[in-house]
């Protein structure tokens, strides 16, 4: 993973923070996909696209992470990996390959209503116990705003989005790791469903944040 794809970045006027995820999580909206104009030129990460390989952009997540998407329009999936970032386009989450897209049959249509699920990463299906969810001590869905090595940075987010939260919601750090290393993620605790987590993340602007169901 190229270190300078994890640094936040600003496109029209608003930033975009990359965020460390963990297997299991999953976040749903609308898909997009970009084709001929984009092919043979540089991605995010530095490769060159390819539109007829297996590959996705997406805001906040890792390069390399291998996700499955699912058509829930008509139940058909595919898996990528993530090596571009985007769509900057209001509620949609990722941005398929011409090849992706004709696996979940949205090509016509353009955009599609999916369902994106985390695998692994550095373009591999997780296998091991230290990828798998860990076990957490409140709530069962979280949204996870930050994720850092360093402790203090946990906690200067933790404090800053302990500022706005109503009552029944609080802010956790959840230490773990992420490539053998500490890690502290830091999740916005209490949603009873998914959906009150994903009408929370929508009703806040807190684009590209992940869902976390425990």
């Amino acid at each position: 993973m190229h270190r300078a794809t994890m640094r936040p970045y600003k496109i029209a006027g608003k930033w975009y923070y990359p965020t460390l995820a963990k297997v299991g999580d999953t976040q749903r909206g609308i898909a997009s996909w970009y084709g001929p104009n984009f092919h043979a030129k540089k991605t995010s990460n530095g490769e060159i696209y390819d539109m007829y390989a297996q590959t996705a952009a997406h805001k906040t997540l890792p390069m390399n992470t291998m996700v499955k998407v699912e058509n829930l329009d008509n139940g058909k999936s595919t898996i990528v990996r993530i090596n571009d970032r985007g769509p900057f386009v209001s509620g949609r989450i990722i941005d398929l390959s011409n090849k992706a897209a004709h696996d979940v049959d949205m090509v016509k249509k353009g955009t599609a209503n999916v369902k994106i699920t985390v695998l692994g990463f550095h373009a591999k299906i997780a296998q091991t116990k230290e990828e798998k969810q860990e076990t957490a001590t409140v709530g069962k869905y979280y949204i996870q705003v930050g994720a850092f090595r360093r402790l203090e940075g946990a906690k200067i987010t933790k404090r800053k989005f302990e500022l706005a939260l109503e009552d029944r919601y609080n802010v956790v750090i959840k230490e773990g790791t992420f490539e053998s290393k500490p890690i502290n993620r830091v999740w916005i605790a209490g949603f009873r469903s998914e959906e009150e987590a994903r009408d929370y993340r929508t009703n806040n602007g807190l684009t590209g944040a992940m869902i976390i169901a425990e």
